[in-house]
């Protein structure tokens, strides 16, 4: 329920909240560059670097306060954008384990890593121009 007084603090609220949006976007951004510039993947760098993981337990914490706001979107896509690489990452491995035996696994990993790297890396800078232009993202999909 909102009291007049929460609706005053309404806007300092929401500018909080966008802070902590572009804190979480530019930490997922690090890991990227990360990956980019080190002898990291993108997608390892994502998933298993420092930012990212901060990121997405920052993600956690704060979801709540974004609740029925238009950054609840942002917030539900930072999250599905790690996880979605986590499983995706893994799936590539699994896939190509077996298929090492034979070389083409080494191939299939590496290509598999390297578009769900540029997967994160498109799902980062979209969501920071959407954050930017102060525009919801999609709920739905990957």
């Amino acid at each position: 329920m909102h009291t007049d007084s929460n609706l005053d603090n309404e806007p300092e609220r929401i500018a909080a909240l966008v802070t902590w949006t572009n804190v979480i976007y530019g930490l997922h951004a690090l890991s990227v560059l990360i990956g980019v510039t080190s002898a990291a993947t993108i997608a390892g760098s994502f998933i298993f670097g420092v930012p990212s993981i901060a990121a997405v337990i920052l993600n956690y914490v704060k979801r709540s306060e974004v609740r029925d706001t238009w950054l609840a979107s942002h917030f539900s896509w930072q999250i599905r954008t790690f996880w979605f690489a986590f499983l995706w990452s893994l799936l590539v491995l699994i896939v190509s384990a077996p298929l090492m035996f034979i070389l083409i696994g080494f191939a299939t990993a590496w290509m598999g890593i390297v578009l769900v790297g540029l997967w994160v890396a498109y799902r980062v800078l979209r969501g920071w121009v959407a954050l930017r232009d102060r525009r919801p993202l999609p709920m739905g999909g990957a």
